[in-house]
């Protein structure tokens, strides 16, 4: 499984590599959406795409709605953030988001994300 993380903290991308590395997934790594659209288009298919909403360039909302409108549907997409309202939630699930996970978190949580999702085992 290959993962994209996308978050313009590196501290967050190392842990979320971290959480994710021992499970056998694939991960790259992008500091906003701009970069993470990029990589989308420029290297070999995700099968997940793990995206913060507050980022400077292109917030992982912004991310969300183009890459869909591009047609990358096939990629499975968690949200990770702080945005705890259920406005924000519901937002990012009408954009074509599949899961939402809030900051902090622990590992349990992003394994039990995975596997409602049906990418890891429960």
């Amino acid at each position: 499984m290959r993962a994209l993380i996308v978050d313009d903290s590196r501290f967050i991308r190392m842990h979320l590599r971290g959480m994710l590395a021992p499970r056998g997934v694939e991960c790259a790594e992008a500091a906003d959406g701009v970069q993470g659209l990029a990589m989308l288009h420029n290297s070999a298919p995700f099968d997940l795409a793990l995206l913060d909403w507050n980022m400077p360039g292109m917030t992982g909302l912004e991310m969300l709605k183009q890459m869909r409108a591009e047609g990358f549907t096939s990629v499975k997409v968690l949200m990770v953030t702080t945005e705890d309202k259920n406005d924000c939630i519901l937002r990012a699930l009408e954009a074509g988001a599949d899961e939402y996970l809030m900051k902090p978190f622990e590992e349990e949580a992003l394994a039990g994300k995975l596997a409602m999702l049906g990418l890891v085992e429960a």
